[in-house]
Order: structure tokens, then C-alpha cells, then sequence
């Protein structure tokens, strides 16, 4: 994927006119455009991109939406992507179209997965607090962070909620498949429920004691899980299919169990991102950097046995 450097165009005269009529005062969205403009340029995340390849979506807007206004939602990837395509005042904050579809809600962890890789995260945060500052809203000796680390650090935590959620409901859909009667007898009620929609659906909680209270409680599923698999009175293959499996080798990286107490591994202390496993349907696929590229997939055609 490549990076050509663009004028920011301007809001579509449609666009304007919609919102503008939906909203006669404006909202917080549009208030943002009209005074703080787009906040990134293109130019900004070249260095994120080769110079060859295929063209790539302009960084400007992935990284508003991403770092801004999905923050301000408290999106998933999914649902901010979703917002895009829907939204008339996102779109007139992102100078779209009123038919414009949008772009895969993919292309917004690869950005910030490119912007890791990269180390230039904390000129994100940069730009908006030299931004603020120019404005008059930070004053010298006031109270402010001029870091990402937190942000960073919540972001990969969430990602990691997102797969362990996914996985534990990837293996009940299993079930349901190949043991349904075995699955309605053991399974309590509430998980229906609490594992029904698929995870990156969910608004995950904001505040570190609520993501570790929801991550303790999707290891407790879990562990649950594959405790039932092993029973007497399971079936003796029920451990052989693959996406329990699964199951129990992203709990060991995941989570820590040590008598009957469970606890969530930090950033710190789960495997590497070569052996870390990164989707409950594809195990194989690892997330790999080679020089600026970021990709979750294979290093060579031998690691995956193609068919």
C-alpha cells in the first residue's frame, strides 16, 4: 500500500447543505471541523507508507476518525467504520460525500498497527496539543500530558478483550454446530446473552477496572469451558476439535490461573507477537514487521499448509 500525498478537498456542497439543515446549530462533530479544520495532513504519515503499491486511503481522515472520533464514541474498529458510511455529520467532518461507503474498518488497525510499528505515535497526540495550545486552551505550567503511552497501552488492551471475547465465542459456535444437545445441557443461560453478538460489536468499557473486570469474567467463561470439555461425561473427542483447541492455547497466553483464581495477563507478559495468537479462525497467523511493513498473516507460503 502507498502513500500520495493530497490536497485536503474541501466538504462537499451536499454534504454541507444536509447537515447543515439536519443541524442547524451544528453539533460537536461539525463545531470540530469548522474550528480545528482536518487537524492532520496527508504528509504527516508518509513515512508510514512505501513508495510503491497499491494507493493507499488518505491517513488524514483514517487518523481523525481513528484517534478522534472514535475515541469521543467509544467505538469499536467495526462500529466507527460503520458510523462513517451512516453518519451525514461524520461525513461532513471527513469532507465526504453523502453516497461515499466508506472503507473497510481493517484499514483502521492496520493504521494504527503501521503507526506503532513506526514509533511515531506520540506525534499524534503532539499535533492536537500544539493545536490547543496555539488556541489558548493549555497554558505553559499547566496541567497536561504530552504522551500516548496510556492511550497505546488501553488500545492494544482492547484488541486483546476483542480476541478473547471472539475466541470463547468462536468455540460456543462451534459446539452449537457438532455437540448442540451436549452444549443447551451445560452451558449457563446468561451466555446466550453475553457471547450471542460478535465482541468487536460490544462498546467496550473505557475505565481499566471495568476492562479487567469484563476480561476476568470471559477468562472465568472460559476456563469454565474447557473444564466441561474434559468432564466424564463429555465426549472423550470433545477436546479434539480445533476450536477448543484454540481455546485453551489463547487462555494460556492470555490468562493466568493459579488455584482457582484467575488473572489477566498485562501487555507485559503475554507471549511475542510471532507465536501471539491473533484470530480464533486462522491460529497460524501471526502478527509480523519487516521494515515498514505491518501486516497479520504469514512470513513464507511454508508456515500454512495451502489447499
Amino acid at each position: 500500500m502507498s502513500l500520495q500525498p493530497q490536497t485536503i478537498p474541501p466538504i462537499p456542497e451536499e454534504t454541507v447543505r444536509v447537515a447543515r439543515a439536519i443541524f442547524p446549530s451544528g453539533n460537536r462533530y461539525m463545531r470540530l471541523r469548522d474550528e480545528l479544520g482536518t487537524i492532520y495532513t496527508d504528509a504527516q504519515f508518509a513515512a508510514l507508507y512505501p513508495a510503491g503499491g497499491q494507493f493507499a486511503e488518505q491517513p488524514w481522515r483514517i487518523a481523525l476518525l481513528l484517534l478522534v472520533m472514535q475515541y469521543m464514541e467509544n467505538y469499536t474498529d467495526r462500529q466507527a467504520a460503520e458510523a462513517m458510511k451512516t453518519r451525514i455529520d461524520w461525513k461532513y467532518v471527513l469532507s465526504l460525500e453523502l453516497t461515499d461507503p466508506g472503507f473497510d474498518f481493517s484499514v483502521l488497525s492496520q493504521f494504527r498497527q503501521r503507526l506503532i510499528a513506526s514509533g511515531q505515535q506520540e506525534q499524534i497526540l503532539g499535533t492536537l496539543v500544539q493545536i490547543c495550545r496555539e488556541r489558548g486552551w493549555l497554558k505553559e505550567r499547566g496541567k497536561q500530558r504530552t504522551d500516548s503511552t496510556h492511550v497505546l497501552a488501553a488500545i492494544r488492551t482492547m484488541n486483546r478483550l476483542e480476541w478473547v471475547g471472539e475466541t470463547l465465542r468462536a468455540a460456543l459456535n462451534s459446539l452449537a454446530t457438532i455437540v448442540p444437545d451436549w452444549l443447551r445441557a451445560h452451558v449457563p443461560m446468561e451466555w446466550y446473552e453475553r457471547y450471542a453478538d460478535r465482541v468487536e460489536d460490544f462498546r467496550m468499557p473505557k475505565e481499566v477496572s471495568k476492562r479487567h473486570a469484563l476480561a476476568e469474567q470471559i477468562g472465568a467463561d472460559g476456563f469454565q469451558l474447557l473444564s466441561m470439555s474434559r468432564a466424564e461425561d463429555a465426549p472423550v473427542w470433545l477436546c479434539a476439535i480445533p476450536a477448543i483447541e484454540v481455546l485453551r492455547c489463547v487462555w494460556v497466553q492470555q490468562f493466568v490461573l493459579m488455584e482457582s483464581q484467575i488473572s489477566w495477563r498485562s501487555d507485559d507478559n503475554i507471549p511475542p507477537a510471532s507465536v501471539l495468537i491473533s484470530s480464533p479462525y486462522d491460529p497460524d497467523a501471526h502478527m509480523s514487521i519487516k521494515r515498514s511493513t505491518v501486516w497479520t498473516g504469514y512470513s513464507r507460503p511454508s508456515h500454512r499448509n495451502l489447499r
